[in-house]
């Protein structure tokens, strides 16, 4: 099967009608982004056994993680742009073979700097892949079916997540040829030959005017995460290096205003920002995702350290937050997001937050408690609620030509969320590495869950005027808002 060839279809110009392979490009791009995702928490499991093999401090286990997810954080915004310039279906094939390729080389990394390196380039591939996405998708589809593959994606970047450490522990403990944790990135080859040979099933699509890519503020961007993100992985915790980050934070945002105000192409879309909405919208995200990953490593750091627990009971430990997590988003994206719309979100963060007390009361009862997989579970079905009716909400107010940029900031946020999360609940239960050290993680992110209720509370205000006037101008279900 091909696509239509450039010369009917010029890559500036959508094609009038819905392109004929896209339901299996839709396949294509949603392993893709799955991949990608279970690769941010895949080593969860994994990291004490590499530890054991390739040596190093136990404080760089964290760093296992964050090497991938820091770097895919940080150039996400560089690598839709590249899309918008270049073409989108080139720069995802560029970016899957860049992935087989690190994936390739973490497999048979002979050291932990030489993976902690391999994992970096990893990061900076799925950078490249994830952006388009969304692009691809609204060059391929129309109407109805638009939103339906839009749809998909909430519920498999949630369930990717959460399933990373599961399918880590599971071919860690097969040992398959004797590879042990080297299997969790072998996976990805045979994913990555299999997006590789649908990708020509893609329609190519790029921004009809080729944009700079702002080098300045993709410097700034990267300096202002570093700054803030590296201290808390190291353990040093530098302070003024964090307060660097934040003026590095305010001189990226000042660089993007003025940009957009002398007509420069800028990496953010300035308009997002008028309000409190989007803003709120990017807090929600980064609280939910730190919560999620930086739980899923404690639980795993406190079966293997604490009690001695090999990788196959710490997947099956995690499989119950996974089918939870399955089972919300498929009730929320079915039903519960089309009838209720945005009150979804409070409920799975409460739901959420059940499930963590629960977890709380779990490891008062020892090193290795009954209870735990329920709270698990619990917290799987909420996070599987809130997913869908939170992109559901942030993506359907906003304008054409705020898609692309919200996209990429969210992916990036989400990164930027299980990045702190690894680095803050890490070094918490690191510095007390006990059940109680996990129940005082449990009560941050609860916390961290609350205050995300906040920033979502402010996400759907109806006092948001000029937000609410976007969505009447698109028709937006009362709902939804």
């Amino acid at each position: 099967m091909s696509v239509h060839p450039p010369s009917v279809h010029p890559p500036s110009v959508h094609p009038p009608s819905a392109h004929p392979h896209r339901w299996w490009a839709l396949c294509a791009l949603l392993t893709a982004e799955a991949m990608n995702l279970l690769d941010a928490t895949i080593v969860q499991v994994a990291a004490p056994r590499m530890h054991a093999e390739l040596g190093g401090p136990t404080a760089t286990v964290p760093w296992l993680t964050s090497a991938y997810t820091l770097p895919f954080a940080v150039l996400l915004l560089t690598g839709g742009r590249l899309g918008d310039r270049l073409g989108r279906r080139r720069m995802f094939r560029i970016g899957v073979a860049g992935f087989l390729l690190a994936s390739l080389a973490c497999a048979c990394a002979p050291t932990l700097d030489a993976l902690l390196a391999f994992r970096a380039v990893q990061g900076a591939a799925a950078a490249v892949i994830v952006p388009q996405t969304i692009g691809l998708i609204k060059a391929m589809f129309r109407g109805e079916e638009t939103a339906r593959a839009l749809g998909t994606i909430g519920p498999v970047m949630g369930l990717a997540a959460v399933a990373g450490p599961v399918l880590g522990g599971l071919l860690t403990h097969a040992d398959l040829f004797g590879s042990s944790w080297r299997a969790v990135f072998l996976v990805n080859l045979p994913l990555s030959l299999v997006v590789l040979a649908l990708a020509p099933l893609l329609a190519e699509d790029r921004a009809p005017r080729r944009p700079d890519l702002d080098p300045l503020g993709s410097t700034l961007a990267a300096l202002a995460t570093g700054s803030v993100v590296l201290p808390l992985l190291s353990g040093g915790g530098s302070w003024v290096l964090v307060a660097a980050g934040a003026v590095l934070a305010l001189l990226f945002a000042a660089h993007q205003r003025y940009g957009a105000r002398r007509g420069a192409d800028t990496l953010v879309e300035p308009s997002l920002f008028r309000s409190l909405r989007f803003p709120a919208a990017l807090v929600a995200l980064a609280l939910a995702f730190a919560v999620t990953t930086g739980l899923t490593l404690v639980v795993v750091l406190q079966l293997q350290l604490a009690s001695g627990a090999d990788a196959l009971t710490c997947g099956l430990t995690l499989l119950p937050m996974s089918a939870g997590l399955a089972a919300g988003s498929l009730w929320a994206g079915g039903a519960l997001v089309r009838r209720y719309g945005a009150r979804v979100m409070p409920v799975g963060l409460a739901v959420m937050a059940t499930g963590l007390l629960v977890a709380v009361a779990a490891y008062r009862t020892g090193e290795r408690p009954e209870l735990l997989p329920y709270a698990l579970a619990v917290v799987g079905l909420g996070q599987g609620l809130f997913t869908p009716a939170f992109f559901t909400t942030a993506l359907q107010p906003l304008r054409p030509q705020e898609t692309g940029s919200a996209a990429g900031l969210l992916n990036a946020v989400q990164q930027l969320g299980a990045t702190l999360g690894v680095a803050l609940l890490g070094r918490l239960y690191l510095a007390d590495p006990s059940a109680a050290g996990a129940q005082r993680a449990c009560w941050v992110t609860v916390a961290a869950l609350a205050a995300a209720a906040v920033a979502g509370r402010v996400m759907t205000a109806r006092h948001a005027a000029e937000w609410d006037g976007r969505a009447s101008d698109h028709r937006e279900p009362t709902h939804a808002r």
